[in-house]
């Protein structure tokens, strides 16, 4: 069993937002096992899915971004997750915008969510995808640019960002080699 877990925020407004791509990612990772996003549980809507005769939970937290935690705890619980079976993917303004890093385990860096999710579960010590919104070009307040839409221009990158972050997880879910997925994503 694997949760695989994107933070975002639920509101509408936010939906084109570099604060949810991990909610995008989360959507295709739903997407590529043919999994519906149709209960909620946990203060969180959730997708059910099966990948090589593992069970997937992918969710998405509707605790807004700053307590994701308290959506991962619960889920945790719930489905009896470790920090092995566990993977986040979500936004991360220390990477170039686009770039994919998969790591074993780490730090929350900047980033409040995952902040939230290393106080609430007591965990540094599980799988993490951030995908990279920095944009050298962009001179603005850091709460204010994660808040921002995608420019249209920039669609087709982070759909691909997406894309690969969801495939990432499903193969680190899968049970490929850790080094093998941060060797074929990161970038």
């Amino acid at each position: 069993m694997f949760l695989i877990i994107g933070l975002g925020n639920p509101e509408k407004q936010y939906e084109k937002t570099f604060h949810n791509l991990g909610f995008l990612a989360a959507g295709d990772c739903a997407e590529l096992l043919h999994a519906k996003f149709k209960k909620k549980e946990c203060e969180a809507i959730v997708a059910e899915g099966n990948l090589k005769g593992e069970k997937i939970i992918i969710a998405r937290p509707l605790t807004y971004m700053n307590a994701s935690g308290r959506a991962v705890k619960q889920l945790m619980a719930r489905y009896k997750a470790g920090p092995k079976e566990l993977i986040v993917i979500y936004d991360d303004h220390d990477l170039p915008k686009g770039h994919v890093r998969v790591r074993p385990s780490g730090s929350a860096g900047t980033h409040n969510g995952m902040r939230s999710v290393i106080a609430e579960t007591g965990l540094s010590d599980f799988a993490r995808i951030r995908i990279g919104i920095r944009d050298e070009e962009v001179d603005i307040p850091l709460i204010n640019y994660v808040l921002s839409e995608v420019k249209k221009e920039d669609y087709p990158l982070f759909t691909d960002a997406c894309h690969r972050a969801a495939e990432a997880a499903l193969a680190i879910a899968a049970g490929e080699k850790f080094d093998l997925v941060m060797t074929k994503y990161n970038g």
